[in-house]
């Protein structure tokens, strides 16, 4: 079996391996199962919540609002991010602005763009795209600057357009950083996009997980937290097999 394979492998068993683990910690004693109910008892709330109906509009809102910002978020990072990494003057502009405002934690701005911008799905998903668009052009830009130059050079000699030194050179040499900076920009829009809903909405996984917190409803908070972890594992197992697609020269790395 080739290592490829095998990681592929324990990829999906390492995850179910832990939730074995919890349960047998749960039926032993050794954790409390009124504050962590084994996850037989999580999957028997979730198949009601199936069954009943009432799980589909909170999935389809986060998923949505998700999907939405990383495009969002993606398209101008990594657009913005090659700019960046193949013009000085460009760099030199807006590397500063970057510095500044990267820092500012992203959850921060959730209730100012609740002002701005209402309580409605564009706040939402504008934060997501934010905190994907840093990421995502930070390493696009680094990713273009670690190309050869000698790569660079050649397109000048042949007197390339800006345009085709854009998808011909730098993008295809920025792929393997561009595809790092993404998978950890779906990590962190799964966790902006929790803290999101926990304001300002009536729909979505984090809203669940917030509404069952305070109503003491356990099983429906690990529900949300136990959703949000398994299309988290889900994005990451999809983005290794796109990196394997686009980057095939890693795959055996």
């Amino acid at each position: 079996m080739t290592s490829t394979a095998t990681a592929r492998i324990l990829n999906v068993v390492s995850p179910l391996a832990l939730l074995l683990l919890w349960e047998l910690c749960v039926w032993s004693g050794f954790v409390d199962g009124r504050l962590f109910p084994a996850p037989s008892e999580i999957i028997g709330a979730l198949v009601q919540m199936i069954i009943t109906g009432e799980l589909w509009p909170h999935v389809t809102a986060s998923l949505t609002r998700i999907l939405a910002g990383l495009a969002i978020g993606s398209a101008a990072g990594v657009t913005l991010g090659i700019i960046m990494g193949l013009s000085p003057l460009v760099r030199a502009i807006i590397q500063p602005v970057i510095a500044a405002t990267y820092p500012v934690p992203r959850t921060a701005i959730v209730p100012l763009f609740l002002i701005i911008f209402g309580i409605g799905e564009l706040s939402k998903i504008l934060v997501i795209a934010i905190s994907v668009f840093y990421i995502v052009l930070i390493n696009s830009m680094t990713g273009v600057m670690q190309i050869d130059r000698i790569y660079l050079d050649v397109g000048k000699d042949m007197r390339v357009s800006r345009f085709q030194a854009f998808w011909t050179i730098a993008l295809p040499g920025a792929l393997p950083t561009i595809m790092s900076g993404l998978k950890l920009a779906v990590g962190i829009a799964f966790i902006v996009l929790v803290v999101a809903e926990y304001t300002g909405s009536q729909t979505g996984l984090g809203y669940m997980i917030w509404e069952g917190w305070q109503i003491l409803d356990l099983r429906r908070m690990y529900v949300g937290l136990l959703l949000v972890a398994l299309f988290g594992w889900l994005a990451t197992l999809l983005m290794d097999e796109l990196e394997h697609i686009v980057v095939p020269w890693r795959r055996g790395r």
